[in-house]
């Protein structure tokens, strides 16, 4: 009896075997027709990968473990020891981590370049630079960066464009069809959506590309579990209906906020008074994202309070899952910045990210109202 699934199984498997010596010498020569060893690949973390390389109309991609690996493989796909990075300064704490603690190790240097001189690179460029890394909407702080002027001004100067797609998704900016060579995603966050999956998404432009991202994926070892690309996959299914409520929460809890007396800054594209207001309606289609952060006094003790006093926005060092939460940019995700790089990053005491969900808004900002009182 043949069976015809709905749903890709899960394929948990770490091989698969062969009939013979035939067979296993017709998979060296067409390896994408079938599968041998699961860190090479398997159906569940090519579906995944498949999935967002078409949502990001990319040639190829791969799933990995988290956002931090994806992250790392696309910086190898185009470095190499004795080269130089070029690094957007408000990026997500975690990527500078990984910039600083690593690529060292590898001979690989990173300048951080000032949002305000994306735009102006000649300064920052050297021989040995290859690549730009930066955010389609930054963490925590909510820049837009404008991804066709950036791609332009990266390749004037022969180098690649790398995108972290996260923060928008593939619904609100395609960072491909704006130009970038390389985009990717916490696969953590919205794509599997639910806050029960770790994983990442890295995709190509170009089929060169994708294939040594492939390659990488392999020899490091990146390549994502099958019951972990099974539930991105599931999460996935729901994304278009998903993002456009956290978009609708987010706007509705940001114009709140920038109306309550004890709020001294909101940061949210969607928001008029935005600097990038303009430039992330058009990237995003209308859309601004479900993320926020904003500013309160810069006393730890009124951060705690807050924290304490909401029961609809537990305290977690993640984002974009259906429930809502806050985050603490500070002691988390930007806490190993020195202090000097967090003061002009504007990452101080008071400033709380706030990830908006899909529950009820009118719920959500009654708990805002009561926490802030």
């Amino acid at each position: 009896m043949e069976i015809h699934p709905k749903i890709t199984p899960i394929y948990q498997t770490s091989v698969f075997k062969f009939a013979d010596l035939h067979e296993l010498e017709s998979y060296f020569e067409s390896p994408e027709s079938r599968y041998m060893y699961s860190r090479n690949g398997n159906p569940n973390s090519d579906e995944l990968a498949n999935a967002v390389t078409r949502l990001e109309a990319g040639a190829g991609g791969i799933a990995t473990g988290s956002g931090m690996a994806a992250i790392f493989a696309a910086l190898m796909a185009f470095c190499q020891a004795g080269d130089h990075v070029l690094c957007a300064a408000d990026i997500y704490g975690g990527s500078s981590s990984l910039l600083n603690a690593e690529l060292s190790r590898m001979n690989i240097t990173v300048t951080y370049v000032p949002f305000e001189a994306l735009y102006s690179l000649a300064e920052f460029v050297k021989p040995t630079t290859r690549v730009l890394l930066a955010e389609t909407i930054s963490n925590p702080l909510l820049r837009v960066a404008d991804l066709r002027q950036l791609a332009d001004e990266c390749h004037r100067h022969g180098l690649k464009l790398i995108v972290d797609n996260t923060f928008a998704s593939p619904i609100l900016t395609r960072p491909l069809a704006l130009g970038a060579d390389i985009t990717l995603h916490s696969v953590t966050k919205y794509i599997a959506g639910h806050s029960d999956v770790t994983a990442g998404a890295v995709v190509a432009a170009d089929p060169d590309v994708a294939v040594r991202l492939k390659e990488i994926g392999m020899h490091y070892g990146l390549t994502l579990s099958p019951m972990e690309s099974w539930l991105a996959v599931r999460g996935l299914k729901t994304l278009h209906l998903r993002i456009r409520q956290h978009c609708l929460n987010a706007m509705a809890i940001a114009e709140f906020l920038n109306q309550h007396p004890s709020v001294a800054a909101v940061y949210y594209p969607g928001l008029p008074t935005h600097p990038q207001h303009v430039l992330a309606a058009e990237q995003g289609k209308g859309l601004f994202g479900g993320m926020l952060s904003f500013k309160i006094a810069d006393e730890a003790e009124k951060v705690n309070q807050l924290m304490r006093r909401s029961q609809r926005f537990p305290f977690a060092p993640s984002l974009a899952g259906v429930d809502s939460s806050l985050s603490y940019p500070l002691g988390t995700s930007h806490r190993y910045l020195t202090p000097e790089q967090q003061q002009q990053l504007g990452i101080t005491t008071g400033l709380i990210r706030l990830s908006a969900g899909i529950e009820p808004v009118e719920e959500l900002i009654a708990d805002l109202e009561q926490a802030l009182a």
